[in-house]
């Protein structure tokens, strides 16, 4: 099983537009970071995990083939702006979508098009998506991957992280109850965000955070994304960080054992 980090960054993303901080202004290739989301793949499985609006971007250069579930953090912007882009994907197959309650209606209002009620007919050339709902704790399976899915609060909101097996990933987490968290002890590889070091956000782990987090669940190997430009230089970043807990960064690839 591997994991492909396609973007590692916030919700603006990195650089920010008209910063010209140290970080925004690095020619290190590994503090440009596009909006996060990962690719999860086994030799017979795809997985997408969120689908933000640098997916198109993301996938150039990828092996163009099928697309077997996007699985939904969260239907904010930069996790959800892409979906229309996967529509060259339909030529391959239909594209199964997951996400929880709230994610599956916002999605409705925000893609009507290709949503619309059963009398009237799509507009040519939508994507084919089919979204279904999923709920927390009740495992399902895509292909030769079984997912479990993980409630997380995002603020006041609830939002999903997956566990696969041996890897749990976990983006835009603020906090979480002791039966989920419970649900990630013994996981091998985390990947988990953190905004970064200081100024405590309301919705978003710090680096410190994360630590803890990763030290409760007893991860071996931990993974941070969903940094700003404030976090820092990338390689500073990881100069600061523990040896078993690394500053992911776009393009980045892991091997997992199933």
């Amino acid at each position: 099983m591997r994991l492909t980090f396609l973007g590692t960054g916030t919700s603006c993303g990195v650089p920010v537009l008209g910063c010209t901080c140290k970080v925004c202004s690095s020619h290190d290739s590994k503090d440009k970071r596009l909006r996060t989301s990962a690719l999860l793949e086994t030799a017979s499985t795809r997985i997408l995990i969120d689908c933000g609006p640098d997916f198109r971007q993301q996938m150039m250069g990828r092996p163009f083939r099928p697309i077997d579930a996007i699985l939904v953090t969260h239907a904010h912007y930069d996790h959800i702006g892409g979906i229309d882009d996967v529509r060259p994907y339909c030529k391959l197959t239909d594209i199964e979508v997951y996400g929880n309650v709230i994610a599956v209606e916002s999605m409705h209002r925000m893609l009507p098009y290709c949503f619309p009620p059963k009398d009237q007919p799509k507009y040519p050339g939508v994507p084919e998506i089919r979204l279904h709902e999923v709920f927390p704790l009740q495992p399902f399976t895509v292909g030769d991957i079984s997912v479990d899915p993980i409630e997380v609060m995002h603020a006041n909101l609830p939002i999903l992280g997956y566990r696969f097996g041996p890897l749990a990933y976990i983006t835009d987490i603020k906090t979480i109850a002791s039966d989920m968290e419970e649900r990630l002890k013994g996981v091998d590889t985390l990947v988990v965000s953190a905004l970064r070091f200081t100024h405590p956000h309301h919705s978003h782990f710090l680096i410190d955070d994360a630590i803890g987090f990763a030290r409760r669940v007893g991860a071996k190997h931990t993974f941070l994304v969903h940094a700003c430009h404030e976090i820092g230089l990338h390689e500073e970043v990881n100069r600061q960080l523990p040896p078993d807990i690394r500053l992911a960064y776009d393009g980045q690839v892991i091997e997992l054992n199933k």
